[in-house]
């Protein structure tokens, strides 16, 4: 690792750290302690389940993305790059989707370049489902939930000047790279070479339009974002005995569900302490659930999913450093 990469690592870390520090100060620990010993784990135990299963719905997605490219890619394979990569995502942020793509290129004939463009693809949807829920909660929940989501999440982003200065910039320094690659791309040597890796992206992102049976796509996308509801009410249910959490339901979840997925915008290892500060900042703010409390669900929401994700990310290490051929 180079140093670039190690200021990263130690700069998101502290990050995390502080995020973590500043949420849970002011959290009475008997009380929390006390809390978790009286919530009902077979709720708990149903929302990692879901988790689980989520991963493989994730896994069969993404193998109909890589299939155009290569019809002998396996699920298992899909399903251990995922998880492999999701478990390196809580060491350093975005490290999972470049640990992903390099652990289907060494179990399949598919290069490096093409699976980044599955990949890409495939966090556009994910960019794209969220945007949904996110509508159909200010449309139709409108009265809930609607003034806190366009005053926090979408006027935050519309009215941000330096974001979309960032991305006006970023889109035409890509385009420029393009244009570069490709007027160079008759000199030979490196030129050629990255023009033909820019080429492999590209038929990456287009393995999507030659998939069979593409509707099983959208059904996957369904279930996979009714797999994240449905773990976020499990944890509702497993803290049902508080009076804080007795009166929320299905409507609730959904929206706690796309705020902890809103924290997923913030670069820190896994998550961690994003998350709880946003979750647990939404409950405060729409329910006057006090922040301490609210660290109860978000850390229970948060921490069970983390133990799933290590798991399956270490037993998919493990059969493909040992045990596959």
């Amino acid at each position: 690792m180079n140093k670039k990469k190690i200021l990263s690592y130690v700069i998101w870390t502290v990050l995390a750290v502080v995020l973590i520090y500043f949420c849970f100060r002011s959290v009475s620990w008997d009380s929390f302690l006390e809390a978790l010993g009286a919530c009902k784990w077979e709720w708990v135990a149903l929302s990692m389940l879901t988790g689980a299963a989520v991963l493989v719905l994730r896994a069969l997605r993404w193998q109909m993305q890589l299939r155009p490219l290569d019809p002998s890619v396996s699920l298992l394979s899909s399903f251990n790059a995922y998880a492999v990569g999701l478990a390196s995502s809580l060491v350093l942020p975005r490290l999972g989707d470049v640990v992903r793509c390099g652990y289907i290129t060494r179990s399949s004939r598919i290069g490096f370049d093409k699976s980044i463009g599955t990949m890409v693809v495939d966090r556009l949807w994910d960019a794209l489902s969220l945007l949904a829920v996110g509508v159909i909660l200010v449309t139709v929940l409108w009265n809930h939930f609607g003034t806190f989501i366009v005053d926090n999440y979408f006027g935050a982003i519309v009215t941000s000047h330096t974001l979309w200065i960032a991305l006006g910039s970023l889109v035409l320094l890509l385009v420029g790279v393009l244009v570069l690659f490709w007027r160079m791309r008759s000199k030979g040597g490196f030129w050629d070479k990255a023009w033909g890796f820019i080429r492999g992206i590209k038929d990456g992102l287009l393995s999507i339009k030659d998939m069979r049976h593409g509707y099983l796509f959208i059904v996957y996308t369904i279930l996979i974002w009714a797999g994240y509801w449905l773990m976020c009410h499990s944890i509702l249910l497993a803290l049902g005995d508080m009076e804080e959490f007795a009166g929320l339901g299905w409507a609730d979840s959904l929206f706690l569900m796309f705020a902890g997925s809103v924290s997923a915008l913030v670069p820190v290892p896994g998550g961690f302490g994003a998350y709880h500060g946003i979750v647990a900042g939404a409950l405060s703010a729409i329910w006057g659930i006090p922040f301490p409390v609210g660290m109860i669900f978000a850390t229970l929401s948060h921490e069970s999913q983390v133990i799933v994700q290590a798991v399956c990310g270490l037993g998919a290490y493990v059969y493909e450093s040992y045990f596959r051929k």
